[in-house]
């Protein structure tokens, strides 16, 4: 999911199309023509996804952004792939997404969110890899003079057995950039895969290990300045003043500037000289209307949507209130999740460069085309005067899929032409203004027949849309279907995965003045919580098993079942655990791919957890790379256990009270639990996520045990509220 900035769809396609001749909207993906195009080093395009060098080394292109999930390596497996080259001679580089409006976006989306990076954009890289294989064997035939299906390919070398000749990729490839693209190219049944499938290394590892990687804090430009910022603390106040005077000679400093209606920075010789300067810097404040507002406040409005009469309907079937009111037995509970921050390790930051007839930046971003667009609208040029440099990312997790760090850099720069400026927000800053896991409460109530059956469910989330602050156009007349992931209706990527007779799950939609934000998983992560839980606590009311009543919801949910079981069987479910140690259970379905969690946990002194063991299943569909996908599983756990034990984001006098590590901590490496993955691909027709999906649901797999552990439930979070840590 990403932020776009608010340059109008109208007038983006506009200066798009007068720098391109046309932005095609839809996906439309030219794999090459006639007229040779030629990389920085003159080595000709086979497509716009291949480029092959005269040594044999084979260029992927790829769109997306890595940001630490692999997604990099996978997308160029799927190339690869159909390109039938050699895996040891592949490197990949990032277009821009300039050049990408400009040949009519050539590759398509850029943008990296929802866990889409792989499943949204498998089927057209990999006929881009098909039809660059398709091409450079025709380049071979012609030069031969026979005929291309006497032509056989593999690892980049094309062979003709009945003449005993043979080249490679690199011999070839200037003749195939001059060929037509086919128009149609057929991709390879998953059984022939060879490349796809492999827990093949990364491809971006060994310049991280020896510092050669390029993040956005490492870019340096001759002539180059930083600025540092400080948008107002109180979220949608204002500048008022600020005396520049009083810190103009300071050290380093060549400029003191408004950056916007609520931001001021400094720019100097360096950061840290900007950054003690914009300290010392007196600066008034116009607080807003949002001065009085606290956590407490904000709870109180989400408390009262609990029992509000009206709420948007996200699925339905029955008459769960005729259930619930008719029933032998009823359980009630009201759980709340938190704000969270994404705190990625790198600050958000951007480098800058504006002239009268160039804007350039250089950033890490999730969304190219959303930080080109910021880049058009801060800097007032058109398309095709613009560019943006895409950095690997120092984590993104949703966050920089939002644009306004890009916006501030050009701003700056454009108060300083002809200057490069790096621009990085202080952890500070990142933690103040961060656009957070939105906020929720939910008031779950289940009702039994006489025969401890269950026959009704009524759900009521109360809180935040991601959507209304964000993309209020994709607003579903005023519904956000997005705040109902894993609780959504069958035939959709988060759909409910039992069936209950009479359901009910809505959401009273209320919205603060923090803004929310897409944060890695999102929504999953407290739904899940919020049912994962509230089963066990119905099972519990009625003493059956936790793993028998899920079973007997999920006869016509094949796929969660079959996570579900496969947790369980491999946790020991139903045999005794080892002394002193609790089991809990969860599964979900989300972004296409269905996942489960089973937990061992211990608890010492009914407040030190100790996480032992999390096995994990993950059904995406496809596993393009199984060793990635192992660590992406292992690597979500971090972040939803930190959340759920660690992290909140609280409110005082409308201002955000974290302002870095101190207090908003992150689990330690001695606190990770033994993590076993356990991959079941059941194929067919949909590919699911990999990133996000296995967040959700180990947080509730944890709880449930330590419910089991303690006797106790808690419903509210993070756990440190209820001094709860991890041991």
């Amino acid at each position: 999911m990403n932020f776009v900035p608010k340059l109008s769809r109208r007038s983006f396609v506009a200066t798009s199309a007068a720098a391109g001749g046309g932005l095609a909207l839809g996906l439309n993906l030219p794999f090459g023509g006639p007229d040779v195009v030629r990389a920085a080093d003159g080595s000709p395009e086979v497509n716009a996804w291949v480029v092959i060098r005269p040594d044999d080394t084979v260029v992927i292109r790829i769109a997306r952004t890595e940001m630490g999930q692999g997604s990099l390596t996978g997308l160029a497996q799927m190339v690869a792939e159909e390109l039938e080259c050699d895996w040891n001679k592949v490197t990949t580089e990032y277009p821009t997404p300039g050049q990408s409006v400009a040949r009519k976006r050539v590759w398509g989306d850029f943008g990296t969110g929802g866990s889409r990076g792989i499943r949204m954009s498998h089927d057209y890289v990999r006929k881009g890899g098909a039809a660059a294989r398709t091409m450079l064997v025709q380049a071979a035939a012609n030069e031969w003079k026979v005929p291309v299906s006497e032509c056989t390919v593999s690892k980049g070398v094309i062979t003709h057995k009945a003449s005993n000749r043979s080249t490679t990729y690199g011999k070839v490839a200037e003749a195939a950039a001059k060929l037509e693209p086919p128009k149609d190219v057929a991709l390879k049944d998953p059984k022939d895969w060879t490349i796809i499938g492999k827990p093949l290394l990364r491809l971006d590892t060994a310049d991280k290990i020896t510092g050669a990687m390029k993040y956005g804090m490492d870019v340096q430009l001759p002539g180059m300045l930083s600025a540092a910022v400080k948008d107002c603390p109180v979220l949608g106040g204002k500048v008022k003043s600020f005396d520049a005077a009083k810190v103009a000679s300071m050290k380093g400093v060549k400029k003191v500037l408004q950056v916007n209606d609520s931001t001021v920075a400094v720019v100097a010789d360096t950061w840290w000289q900007a950054k003690v300067a914009l300290d010392a810097l007196p600066i008034v404040w116009d607080n807003g209307p949002n001065e009085k507002v606290s956590s407490a406040s904000i709870a109180e409005i989400l408390k009262a949507g609990l029992d509000a009469n009206e709420a948007f309907i996200g699925n339905a079937n029955g008459d769960a209130k005729a259930a619930i009111g008719s029933a032998a037995k009823k359980v009630e509970a009201v759980y709340s999740y938190p704000y969270q921050n994404h705190a990625c390790m790198e600050p958000m930051n951007a480098t800058a460069l504006y002239t009268a007839d160039k804007c350039e930046v250089w950033t890490g971003t999730q969304n190219g085309e959303a930080a080109f667009a910021a880049t058009l609208e801060a800097s007032g040029l058109p398309a095709n005067k613009c560019e943006v440099y895409k950095m690997i990312c120092g984590g993104g997790f949703g966050r920089r899929g939002r644009s306004d760090y890009v916006t501030q850099a050009v701003l700056i720069a454009k108060q300083m032409p002809g200057s490069p400026i790096k621009t990085i927000w202080s952890r500070e800053e990142d933690m103040l203004h961060g656009s957070y896991h939105p906020v929720m409460q939910a008031k779950l109530t289940g009702a039994f027949d006489k025969d401890n059956n269950l026959t009704g469910l009524h759900i009521r989330l109360s809180g935040q849309s991601i959507l209304a602050h964000v993309f209020p156009q994709n607003l579903d007349k005023g519904k956000d279907p997005l705040a109902f992931q894993g609780l959504m209706p069958q035939g959709t990527e988060h759909a409910f995965g039992y069936s209950i007779p009479n359901l009910m799950i809505d959401h009273a939609m209320h919205n603060p003045h923090v803004p929310p934000g897409f944060w890695r998983g999102v929504n999953i992560n407290q739904n899940a919580i919020f049912l994962e839980c509230f089963l066990d606590e119905l099972a519990q009311a009625t003493g059956e098993d936790e793993l028998e009543l899920r079973r007997k919801l999920m006869g016509k949910h094949p796929r969660n079942l079959a996570v579900l079981n496969a947790v369980a069987e491999k946790i020991g479910w139903g045999k005794p655990a080892p002394s002193g140690v609790f089991r809990g259970l969860a599964q979900m379905m989300a972004f296409n791919s269905f996942v489960a969690a089973a937990a061992e946990v211990s608890v010492t002194g009914g407040n030190k957890v100790k996480v032992h063991r999390i096995v994990a299943a993950t059904d995406p569909g496809y596993a393009v790379n199984p060793a990635q996908i192992e660590r992406q599983v292992s690597g979500s756990f971090v972040y939803g256990l930190s959340g759920l034990f660690y992290q909140e984001i609280t409110i005082k006098d409308g201002r955000v009270e974290q302002e870095n590590f101190d207090t908003y901590n992150s689990m330690r490496i001695a606190e990770m639990p033994k993590v076993e993955s356990i991959i079941m691909p059941a194929g067919g027709n949909v590919w699911g996520g990999v990133g996000e999906p296995t967040i959700c649901v180990a947080a509730p797999a944890v709880l449930n045990a330590f419910a089991k552990a303690t006797g106790k439930r808690i419903r509210s979070f993070p756990l440190k509220n209820h001094d709860i840590y991890m041991a």
